[in-house]
């Protein structure tokens, strides 16, 4: 057990039996009352994001999260097989807890699993990845403005908007939480 004096950015608690991740915290001491912390929580199975005030001192349940990296093999069916880096351990994850990490996923890239009592919570990448366009339709001349995008897919399958000069075979920089074409790398 700890008290709300614990809570940092990233402590899981364990509410009403689910787990939260907290996100956001600031502890308020206003001029009346008992001081009191305000957090913005997200549910960690569900995604769900909600803000909930605790009294100052309040004893809460905090879940041992074990995170660790994992190298991503192949997909075996509905399931993803990733290995343990350090032990070289294969654990195999269900299509809803990879979500949609899913589409920025190349066989032999590095992630980080969270596990909570031997099973997989959640897959973190990396900020960005780089990835192939496999398909785009070709820009036209004079289409060199930042003004227009085009559709284009990449070597995952998954589909972003790209600027109109954007070419087939170019390799691309995408944000792994919005999936925003972040520009073309050499």
């Amino acid at each position: 057990m700890a008290t709300t004096n614990d809570i940092k950015n990233g402590t899981i608690l364990k509410l009403e039996g689910q787990l939260w991740n907290i996100i956001e915290f600031q502890h308020v001491k206003p001029g009346k009352g008992g001081a009191f912390v305000r957090t913005k929580m997200r549910n960690v199975m569900s995604g769900k994001v909600v803000d909930k005030t605790f009294n100052a001192g309040l004893k809460i349940e905090t879940a041992t999260v074990d995170r660790r990296d994992y190298q991503y093999l192949y997909q075996d069916g509905t399931d993803y097989v990733f290995m343990d880096t350090s032990d070289y351990d294969q654990i195999h994850v269900p299509a809803e807890t990879v979500g949609d990490a899913k589409n920025f996923m190349l066989e032999n890239q590095t992630a980080v699993i969270a596990m909570y009592e031997g099973s997989p919570l959640y897959i973190e990448l990396p900020p960005s990845v780089v990835l192939e366009i496999t398909y785009t339709e070709p820009g036209l001349q004079g289409d060199r403005s930042s003004a227009g995008t085009k559709p284009a897919t990449l070597e995952t399958g998954y589909e972003i908007q790209v600027p109109l000069f954007v070419e087939q075979n170019t390799k691309v920089k995408v944000d792994t939480r919005t999936g925003d074409y972040l520009g073309r790398v050499s």
